[in-house]
């Protein structure tokens, strides 16, 4: 499993970080990514849906919105 600190940053930058990181990846593995973005509760699950990921899970921890992907075919 692979993890992105997108701490800090607004939108649409943890989203594009996202998507530059998965570029990187295969098929099946998962990605940890911690945010502080509220906007990010909608957004990476969108951008994942309209992509062909998968949000395996997300949840909070502390100040951080931390979602786990699977990245898709």
């Amino acid at each position: 499993m692979e993890t992105l600190d997108a701490r800090h940053l607004l939108c649409p930058l943890p989203v594009i970080r996202v998507q530059d990181r998965i570029k990187t990846m295969q098929p099946g593995e998962t990605l940890e990514v911690a945010c502080t973005d509220p906007g990010t509760r909608h957004d990476i699950p969108a951008w994942c849906r309209i992509h062909g990921h998968r949000v395996i899970s997300c949840w909070d921890e502390n100040t951080e919105i931390v979602f786990r992907l699977e990245v898709g075919a």
